[in-house]
């Protein structure tokens, strides 16, 4: 489908899903956007809802502004995937052993490594600015400094949530590795730290909603969440790209027989700020829950913890600010669905899958997503599909 344009207060809102389909609080967060004075654009994905601040789905182009609460908590979150050499002939019939070893060598939940992962030890992994990297934490926000001893721990760990380590087949048979991440508990501590900031500007107390404060160019406070925000997506990067080779090396481990290969790795953020050029203005544009989806650029779209999901490659429309949408999206609430649902419509929904179906997890089933077909289908000017994956393994945190 192409777009649907609603009016909004400063910028139209460019909308790839049916309007009439979107929960009012969610709408309502859309307008708000639309009113900030720094606003140029505002692109609105098929897999939108209500968020904090901002809505889950939606692309924000400012000028001279970043909306930290826009971006959200979980700095840098994302996804990767590779497709591997082995098939579906390749796999056992009882697939609880290859989780069991997945669990025991990437952390989920709030665990975290033992010992920090040393990156150099992990097979075919780029090390290159490694320590430069943690060199420059001495200057992320003061206030959340005591935590790089957690921080260096929690490298290379899965969290929770919505989060999954999985183990696909795709429609030809080939086995694929996805996983879906991001900035752990130290990006939440430099959002929540920044957000705070942001709201007690003079600037920003005549908003609509205070979860809409920004940073505005050339201030101190802006050069400051700057710093921390581009740390916190490089720790993001790097915490799945470590968590992708412990995958690799446990898959090596037991396929042994196969030796598997790897493709090229596949990653994207959707939850960030780029700095990107439209219409002669430099912008930054805030995807959040959105991936960019440029000409050429892959991406991943994952549905949920029964259903499938797609790797996409962009086919880069100006109008969505080279952006398409990261999953299929919630149709309700964690709540809602935890109300709903039973772990007993978790077995059933998940069927066939190796994975939790305890009530730890019954408020990521399947049915709290909307489908993904007609997610990706709603889309069909912004990503063309490579391939369509199904999973075999879930893991959740």
């Amino acid at each position: 489908m192409s777009y649907t344009e609603v009016p909004g207060a400063k910028v139209p809102i460019r909308m790839w899903a049916d309007p009439s389909t979107v929960e009012g609080v969610a709408m309502q967060q859309l307008r708000n956007v639309a009113t900030l004075p720094w606003i140029k654009g505002l692109a609105v994905m098929p897999d939108v809802h209500y968020g904090k601040g901002a809505t889950v789905g939606s692309v924000i182009a400012m000028h001279g502004a970043v909306c930290p609460a826009a971006v959200g908590v979980d700095i840098g979150c994302g996804m990767s995937a590779v497709r591997t050499s082995l098939t579906a002939d390749d796999l056992p019939g009882d697939l609880s052993r290859l989780r069991s070893k997945i669990e025991e060598a990437i952390p989920v939940g709030r665990a975290m490594h033992d010992d920090p992962v040393d990156p150099r030890r992990l097979h075919g992994l780029a090390t290159s600015g490694w320590s430069d990297f943690w060199a420059r934490f001495g200057g992320v926000a003061e206030a959340v400094r005591f935590r790089e001893d957690r921080a260096v721990k929690q490298m290379g760990s899965l969290g929770g949530g919505n989060h999954f380590i999985e183990f696909c087949l795709d429609e030809s048979g080939s086995v694929w590795l996805m996983l879906h991440s991001g900035s752990r508990n130290i990006g939440k501590e430099l959002a929540d730290f920044h957000i705070g900031q942001a709201q007690q500007l003079p600037h920003n107390q005549g908003l609509v909603d205070r979860d809409l404060a920004v940073f505005i160019a050339d201030t101190p406070q802006m050069a400051a969440y700057r710093n921390d925000l581009f740390w916190a997506q490089e720790y993001a990067k790097h915490n799945r790209a470590i968590m992708m080779a412990l995958f690799q090396d446990v898959v090596r481990k037991e396929f042994q027989k196969a030796k598997p290969t790897f493709e090229p790795v596949i990653s994207c953020h959707h939850n960030y700020v780029a700095e990107e050029r439209y219409d002669g203005l430099d912008l930054l544009v805030t995807r959040k829950g959105a991936i960019r989806a440029g000409s050429g650029d892959y991406g991943i779209i994952p549905g949920s913890m029964g259903t499938g999901s797609y790797i996409v490659k962009g086919l880069g429309n100006p109008a969505s600010f080279n952006s398409a949408s990261h999953g299929a999206g919630r149709k309700m609430s964690r709540n809602a669905a935890k109300k709903r649902f039973s772990t007993r419509d978790l077995e059933e929904q998940t069927r066939g899958v190796e994975c939790r179906k305890d009530s730890g997890v019954v408020d990521e089933i399947p049915g709290a997503y909307k489908p993904i077909e007609k997610v990706i289908d709603q889309q069909r000017d912004l990503v063309e599909v490579v391939a369509k994956l199904k999973q075999v393994v879930c893991v959740k945190g």
